[in-house]
């Protein structure tokens, strides 16, 4: 022991923090797909934008479709906010981009059925892995997503914030800096014991490995017309 007493330990990392400096890699990977680079760089052309729409049209009605089940869960409950609600939105957009009759036919990539599935999978067994699915979902929304919707309304003539781009528009979050900074505080409270918090940080990775595979099969799509 020290003359002094004892050494005070470090004080533990908060559980927000360990999840994002363990995805990072997997993060930056999904927003250095060639898609999104040639999408926010206006090298394709409209259809490749609603053909990424109606992507993720699936994976939201996966995210929320269950949300009254999910918002009386005690840990799911707390991250279930009508605020972040996004497929009425998309549905807008769609019919926007669409028409009245965007539904028909319209079949998601494989890679976006195996995202679904596991985002339902989750849904329906481990509420802790759907808040992994939920953490990497909205809070890129508020984030990375802003810079899609600039390009969107720049490049496509979308009007600000309107019909098309409402997707990324959170009319009900003033102050989106400060709403992420209580979203991680709600991540840091998760009653979840070492082992399932590690359970969680890799089924972030896996949730951005599946929104990759997405965007890796959307680019393959639309290759020949960047």
């Amino acid at each position: 022991m020290d003359a002094l007493g004892p050494i005070p330990s470090a004080p533990p990392v908060p559980f927000s923090t360990v999840i994002r400096t363990a995805s990072r890699e997997r993060h930056a990977e999904a927003n250095g797909s060639s898609f999104i680079g040639d999408l926010l760089g206006g090298r394709l052309g409209l259809a490749a934008y609603r053909r990424y729409t109606e992507q993720l049209w699936f994976v939201y009605r996966a995210l929320e479709s269950d949300a009254e089940v999910l918002a009386r869960h005690p840990v799911t409950g707390p991250f279930v906010r009508p605020e972040l609600a996004r497929t009425a939105e998309l549905e807008r957009d769609l019919a926007h981009l669409g028409g009245a009759s965007w539904r028909a036919g319209l079949e998601p990539l494989p890679t976006t059925a195996a995202y679904v599935e596991r985002i339902a999978a989750c849904v329906r067994d481990w509420p802790a892995g759907y808040v992994a699915h939920h953490y990497t979902r909205y809070l890129g929304d508020l984030s990375g997503g802003q810079i899609i919707r600039g390009t969107a309304e720049k490049v496509w003539g979308f009007a600000r914030k309107g019909d098309g781009v409402r997707f990324y528009v959170f009319e009900d979050i003033a102050n989106p800096a400060a709403f992420k900074r209580e979203y991680r505080g709600l991540l840091d409270a998760l009653p979840l014991d070492d082992l399932e918090k590690q359970r969680v940080v890799d089924e972030c990775g896996r949730a951005y490995a599946l929104n990759t595979a997405v965007l890796r099969e959307l680019g393959e799509e639309f290759r020949r017309s960047a």
